[in-house]
């Protein structure tokens, strides 16, 4: 992964410290951002030696921006947290993250997915210029300023030069939820705000995989794509991609299903979603000669050799004449649950809804402000994440920059 270059000097000037916003990734930067296009003095303290680090690792396969698609099905992605970013969205959605990256240079192209991607297809061009307006805008970035909770009224930090205390007139907390760890969103906050009463949900993995205890017979079938099916666990549905690996199953048409699963509903596969039931059991009847059950079934069904060890690893011993039809289309997947937090792209819980007010602030602590991922929303991988975390980190700064504005 390569870092984009860091910017602003690293001196303290606590004692003239306007607005201090905690987190550099995308909800921190554009909380900065507006809190500056306001007129505050910004400082921007992160953790890690370089900002944006969870940026850079998306944009590794292509950064993919937001969704192209009506904004009712947009926000309808958002499940029970749609009521509450509703507003935040209307404000600044999939339509508005499109205009904000063409106004940092870089255009976006829609793939036929309605998937938005800068042109590039990398996250180090716009975080570059991102960066560079925060520059020239007078934000002062801080890295390697691991945030320490509470000192009385302070915020205290550890820094390289030393502990640091910082008493700004208004702060936004933009540090992320509790996956991928190691990039910086790891939590430590948690029992901070929780000491000051604030009411944390516990967290969750979000669009995360599933644990499968294979048979051996399916290793010849790890890392292979399965396509071409359907998915479904409780209310929930998916025609995404899988890839079967020696841990479970990944991709996106799983992880869309994560908080189904989490809550213990059955898994179920259909391996031939564009094909009725009627329709499998007719060609099941063929005459099989001498051919084995696979054969047959790859001859009059098309089933790869992938989704045949599927359905001998759930459905041993197979039916026989219309049930196995029936199987076919509503495949149960053993599993053992959801993969671990700190393997999940992205997670549920965090700061309780009931615990801010309309505008983000933190109910027990006025002038401070949460956004992004530390907040207790979820939402599918294909643009919905970063566009809630861009649009939480705007609405914060917002109204951070308009509570308690220092005299002129």
């Amino acid at each position: 992964m390569t870092d984009a270059p860091q910017t602003g000097p690293q001196q303290d000037d606590a004692p003239a410290l306007d607005a201090l916003v905690i987190g550099g990734g995308p909800a921190g930067l554009m909380a900065a951002d507006r809190l500056a296009a306001a007129g505050r003095r910004v400082v921007l303290a992160e953790a890690r030696p370089t900002v944006g680090r969870k940026l850079l690792m998306a944009g590794k396969s292509g950064l993919n921006l937001t969704r192209a698609e009506p904004r009712d099905s947009f926000l309808a992605r958002y499940g029970d947290s749609a009521p509450r970013l509703g507003a935040m969205l209307a404000a600044f959605g999939n339509d508005q993250v499109q205009d904000w990256a063409r106004d940092l240079g870089q255009p976006v192209f829609t793939g036929s997915t309605g998937r938005v991607f800068p042109t590039s297809m990398k996250a180090s061009p716009l975080l570059r210029a991102w960066l560079a307006r925060l520059a020239q805008a007078g934000v002062s970035l801080r890295t390697g300023w691991r945030w320490q909770g509470w000192d009385g009224d302070a915020l205290a930090f550890d820094t390289r030069d030393g502990p640091r205390m910082l008493r700004p007139r208004v702060c936004v907390l933009a540090l992320g939820g509790a996956s991928w760890p190691r990039l910086g969103s790891d939590a430590a906050w948690v029992p901070w705000l929780a000491g000051q009463g604030i009411e944390i949900t516990p967290f969750a993995p979000a669009n995360a995989g599933v644990s499968v205890t294979w048979s051996a017979h399916m290793q010849p079938h790890f890392g292979s794509p399965i396509k071409g099916i359907a998915l479904q666990a409780g209310t929930l549905s998916s025609r995404g991609e899988i890839v079967l690996s020696q841990r479970g199953i990944e991709g996106g048409g799983i992880y869309a299903l994560t908080p189904a699963i989490r809550a213990g509903k059955p898994l179920r596969l259909d391996l031939l979603p564009d094909l009725p039931a009627e329709t499998v059991i007719r060609r099941l009847s063929a005459p099989r000669r001498k051919a084995t059950l696979s054969n047959h079934l790859r001859k009059t069904l098309g089933l790869s050799p992938a989704k045949i060890a599927l359905l001998h690893e759930f459905a041993r011993p197979l039916p026989a004449g219309p049930a196995l039809g029936a199987t076919l289309k509503v495949l149960p997947i053993a599993h053992d649950g959801p993969r671990p937090l700190a393997e999940a792209i992205s997670s549920a819980g965090g700061v309780a809804w009931s615990a801010v007010d309309e505008n983000l602030m933190l109910r027990a602590l006025p002038g401070v402000f949460v956004a992004g991922e530390m907040l207790d929303w979820e939402a599918p991988t294909g643009g919905y994440l970063l566009t809630a975390c861009l649009s939480t980190g705007r609405w914060a700064g917002d109204h951070a920059a308009r509570h308690g504005r220092a005299k002129a």
